[in-house]
Formats: C-alpha cells, sequence, structure tokens
C-alpha cells in the first residue's frame, strides 16, 4: 500500500505549487466555500506554510499562498459570507482533526 511518506519532498513540493497555481486563477472558489466543503482554505495553507517555515510571518506566507498581499486579494475577491456558507463552514470544520 502507497503511504504518503513514499512521496518525495520534491514531488510533494510540485504537487503542492500546482495546487496553489490553480488556487490562484480560480479566484472565484471563495474561502468560505472551500472551508465549508473540504475544511480548509487558503488561509489554512498560509498558516502550515508559516508554521512548516518558521521564518516567514504570516503576511509573507499569505503573499506567497495569494500571489500578492492579502488585503489586496480580499479586497477583489472576497465578497461578504452569507449565514448559509457561514453555518455550512461551522459543520464542516466539526470534521476536522484538532
Amino acid at each position: 500500500m502507497a503511504t504518503l511518506d513514499m512521496i518525495d519532498d520534491k514531488v510533494a513540493a510540485a504537487a503542492f505549487r500546482r495546487l496553489v497555481t490553480h488556487l490562484r486563477h480560480r479566484d472565484d472558489a471563495e474561502n468560505i466555500d472551500l472551508m465549508g466543503l473540504a475544511g480548509f482554505c487558503r488561509n489554512c495553507l498560509s498558516e502550515w506554510v508559516e508554521q512548516a517555515d518558521g521564518s516567514l510571518s504570516r503576511e509573507e506566507a499569505r503573499e506567497a499562498i495569494y500571489g500578492m498581499p492579502y488585503a489586496q486579494w480580499k479586497a477583489q475577491h472576497q465578497a461578504d459570507a452569507t449565514p448559509e456558507q457561514l453555518a455550512r463552514m461551522a459543520e464542516s470544520m466539526k470534521k476536522n482533526p484538532v
């Protein structure tokens, strides 16, 4: 059985970069909807990068993921969340490991 640890770090990094590039292209996929469906979003990726790297600030990690300053991305691409989106996100987050 193949395991996650069997994936070479170079291959994993390439897949991660492709995911980030895909999310930059799909700016129509809002973070709140990603959270509601999958329990993670671009901000989560930024936090994971920040935690894994240790030398990047939160804002630097966000800029690396978003491809621009977070405030700029938010102003250009993020609408206010609806009550339904917030409820879906809350339910989805319950499924995440602690």
